[in-house]
């Protein structure tokens, strides 16, 4: 083989692996959230003493503009000093944020979703120990032309109390690409999708567009979650 000839062999092989590289980098990169944030969460319940739930939520997901499809990683965390005993973390999805499954965790049943959300999971932990922390892969989709919310409270393992609530926050953007193959979105920014005009919000409902921000999260924690969650669905006792 001419010194040539094993020249040109070399530097393809060489340009083979750098192109394998680039590729494994930009997939590794493609998974990147960036850290976790308890951004909109707040303590509800008082929790058993020793005991300090929070959750979290990646600062960005990016949605494949074609399928609407897009991957998150929501957290459980217990940052005090005592095991929490048993609870469970939900993952409810509003607006144009649909929550597909969770990794490990069951749906909740539609008549049991709280009012203006569209679907959800219940992840049920026996105990979470102290300083501990237990992450799910939620696979969702999220249409670009409207806004979308995410919630996560975290409630006793009979829903009676909930200790901990994120959300209903939102995922967003306000430089939508609509040519782009995906579209990042940042946790707690709302989203301007693309419309007619490039700027018009398109109606969810009656008067859902004029709603404040927090809305549903102030309605959930003013009434209690586990208390809204389930209470108005039960029937009233009859008289005897």
């Amino acid at each position: 083989m001419s010194s040539r000839r094993t020249t040109t062999i070399a530097g393809s092989l060489v340009t083979a692996s750098i192109s394998l590289v680039m590729i494994l980098s930009g997939t590794a990169g493609a998974d990147d959230q960036g850290p976790g944030s308890s951004k909109g969460g707040k303590a509800v319940d008082a929790a058993p003493a020793g005991v300090r739930l929070t959750t979290s939520l990646p600062e960005r997901i990016s949605v494949d503009n074609s399928s609407e499809k897009t991957a998150i990683t929501a957290s459980v965390k217990n940052e005090g000093t005592k095991d929490s005993g048993k609870i469970r973390l939900l993952v409810v999805g509003f607006d144009g944020l649909t929550v597909k499954n969770v990794q490990g965790c069951s749906p909740i049943d539609k008549k049991n979703l709280p009012d203006g959300s569209n679907s959800g999971f219940s992840c049920s932990l026996d105990n979470l120990a102290a300083s501990k922390s237990k992450s799910y892969p939620v696979d969702a989709t999220f249409d670009p032309g409207k806004t979308g919310k995410i919630c996560l409270p975290v409630q006793t393992g009979d829903g009676k109390k909930t200790y901990w609530q994120q959300g209903p926050v939102p995922f967003g953007t306000t430089n939508p690409s609509p040519n782009a193959p995906a579209t990042p979105l940042l946790l707690g920014t709302d989203n301007k999708p693309v419309g007619p005009g490039g700027d018009a919000l398109p109606k969810t409902g009656v008067g859902r567009d004029v709603l404040p921000l927090g809305t549903a999260g102030v309605a959930l924690l003013t009434a209690g979650a586990a208390g809204l969650w389930w209470t108005r669905r039960r029937p009233a006792p009859r008289e005897v």
